[in-house]
């Protein structure tokens, strides 16, 4: 039986040591929106714990390949690659059928959004957007295009990682979570104020993805593995900053 938590700062403190702090200085738009005062617990009701959860419309196979558009019947420019993984609890048993979201920047590291105009090209066979539902085995499947690391304003000559976001939602309104998945030897990596927002090395660790050459198909995509687990002690980090602002206080989901 699993034991529901009821206030939000109970789940928060339940992995302090996972989560991200809501001001870290090296992360400038956390200024902008970090509480000034000791935060409220407002205890959350039963139907807030155990639902409803959130509307999905029809998800379709199509919607977790992003590799082709079907408004253009063309086809994304970059390294065609395959990321795939479970989703887990915290004693490591799957959770089936829950909403997997992504979103992400096209191989030249540029969004899809009004307020990214830095001079990355546009790729109009690319949108950034995908979902799927996990199985039986809580396993999910995407067929993408790598990302292409983007410069940020936070700091000078600053860059992101490459990254994908994901959101999943559970079978409640609160359980919903969302992180970002990076690629192994970025070089970005040990220069990202968000990477290092999450207080210690293990549980960034979690954040980074693994390549698989059992998920490498020959000849056509490049195969990476990244688990999510979604509470206890191996709990993926989540990002409670998310949406981020822009330096010009506009908000996107960098």
């Amino acid at each position: 039986m699993t034991t529901l938590t009821t206030t939000i700062g109970q789940i928060v403190r339940g992995d302090r040591e996972v989560f991200p702090p809501y001001l870290y200085a090296a992360y400038q738009s956390t200024k902008l929106r970090a509480p000034e005062f000791p935060l409220i617990e407002v205890p959350l009701t039963l139907s807030e714990l155990t639902g409803p959860g959130p509307v999905i419309s029809r998800v379709t196979p199509e919607d977790a390949d992003m590799t082709r558009n079907a408004g253009t019947g063309g086809e994304a420019i970059g390294q065609r690659i395959i990321v795939t993984g479970r989703v887990l609890d915290e004693v490591g048993r799957p959770i089936p059928n829950t909403l997997v979201e992504i979103w992400q920047a096209n191989a030249a590291g540029r969004y899809l959004h009004k307020n990214d105009t830095w001079p990355g090209p546009l790729d109009p066979n690319f949108l950034g957007i995908g979902r799927t539902l996990t199985d039986a085995n809580g396993i999910y499947k995407f067929v993408t295009v790598k990302p292409g690391i983007y410069p940020w304003k936070n700091h000078r000559n600053a860059w992101r990682p490459a990254h994908i976001h994901f959101s999943l939602f559970g079978r409640s309104l609160v359980s919903r979570l969302v992180t970002q998945m990076y690629f192994p030897d970025d070089p970005m990596l040990s220069l990202d104020p968000i990477f290092h927002g999450v207080p210690n090395d293990p549980a960034r660790q979690r954040m980074v993805s693994t390549y698989d050459h059992d998920v490498t198909e020959e000849e056509w995509a490049l195969g990476y593995r990244w688990d999510i687990v979604l509470h206890g002690p191996e709990a993926t980090p989540f990002d409670e900053r998310w949406p981020a602002p822009l330096e010009n206080g506009q908000e996107d989901g960098r």
